[in-house]
């Protein structure tokens, strides 16, 4: 590490970083063949070294005044880059992919190495963690936190794929994958422990939410007599179907918003 840091192109090496992560040239973590999702562990490493090499500067004339990394400053858009960021409080860091057509509302934060896709909604005080990976056309209701991950630099970001629907103050966590078409309930959290039970199905899933899974949040009796006689429970997602044309008219987005 402290040769890389006293390496002279150090600079101009981390600028092509974050032109690439923008552009989608390089990308934080991949999808395989089979489905299997995989950290690109010299992307996360690369952002690493960005922290540690850059000294702390104030983004005085960034839309909200800031003090942070040099390596990492606020993203602009313009026009030609056909996303919408709505005033009022959000930022974008650089290296994040924002794909032409998706939104942000205010305030969202979207942070470095971050991939969102194109017709995605961003709503209000939503997080796309650093590194996080989302899908096209999936909307992340209001206060949804994708959380990131950059430490250890072979740890899976959260995957959310295409047509997705997560409801608001939802969390995922360590990453978890979350199959195209799932739908997440308000309030649903998820980490790499969590147990979902799939009531369709009669089966226990960890770590992955399965394509078209309706999840919403659920409640299973807590083990032991003391937990029995004071009627504790323990928090449980449940998935309770799988999506079909129903469910696709309750998710849909406003095309009237866009």
């Amino acid at each position: 590490m402290e040769v890389i840091l006293a390496d002279s192109a150090l600079p101009d090496a981390r600028e092509s970083l974050l032109e690439a992560l923008e552009s989608g040239l390089a990308r934080a973590a991949s999808r395989a063949a089979d489905g299997a999702w995989s950290a690109n562990a010299w992307v996360k490493l690369a952002i690493l070294v960005g922290f540690k090499s850059t000294a702390m500067v104030e983004y005085a004339d960034s839309p909200l005044a800031s003090i942070d990394k040099t390596a990492f400053p606020p993203r602009r858009f313009g026009l030609e880059d056909g996303v919408r960021l709505v005033p009022g409080g959000s930022a974008v860091r650089r290296g994040a992919h924002v794909e032409p057509g998706v939104v942000v509302m205010p305030p969202a934060y979207v942070n470095v190495g971050a991939w969102v896709g194109s017709g995605t909604m961003v709503d209000s005080h939503a997080l796309v963690g650093s590194c996080a990976q989302i899908g096209t056309r999936v909307h992340l209701s209001a206060a949804a936190q994708i959380g990131g991950v950059l430490e250890p630099a072979g740890a899976r970001p959260v995957v959310v794929e295409d047509d997705c629907f997560v409801g608001g103050l939802c969390g995922l966590f360590e990453g978890v994958v979350v199959r195209s078409r799932a739908v997440l309930a308000t309030g649903t959290v998820i980490t790499a422990s969590t147990t979902i039970y799939d009531l369709v199905n009669g089966a226990e899933l960890r770590g992955e939410v399965p394509e078209g899974a309706v999840v919403v949040p659920g409640s299973r009796p807590a083990s032991g007599e003391y937990a029995k006689a004071h009627g504790i429970s323990l928090y449980a997602p449940c998935i309770v179907k799988y999506r079909d044309g129903k469910t696709d008219a309750a998710t849909a987005l406003e095309s009237a918003l866009r």
